[in-house]
């Protein structure tokens, strides 16, 4: 049985670790916008889970009801942050070609 080209490997994962700091780099610079309540809530998310933003519109602002608004922002937020991690998945996964490091014990899998 062959043995494996040491080198080649080597140069393969050293590719692999500058493609996915380029991706990482990549994904400071997009953004993911999401929005609850019909719009009343907007939330901007970058793809490092970074919330930037966050817009009300006026008529969600009930005195009387602050729970609601409160709960509106909840999930404009929480999918920001679901829409980001999907992004950043298939940005390192196309670095990956799909491979499940996480196993691996490598910082960020």
């Amino acid at each position: 049985m062959p043995q494996p080209n040491m080198n080649q490997m080597l140069k393969q994962v050293q590719k692999m670790q500058a493609d996915m700091m380029a991706a990482q780099e990549k994904l400071k610079e997009q953004e993911v916008t999401a929005t609850a309540g019909g719009g009343m809530v907007t939330v901007v998310v970058t793809g490092e889970l970074v919330v930037k933003s966050i817009e009300i519109k006026p008529e969600a602002i009930d005195p009387d009801d602050p729970e609601m608004l409160s709960d509106l922002v909840l999930a404009a937020v929480n999918e920001g942050i679901r829409s980001a991690q999907e992004l950043a998945a298939k940005a390192m996964g196309g670095v990956t070609g799909g491979m499940d490091l996480g196993g691996l014990g490598l910082p960020g899998f």
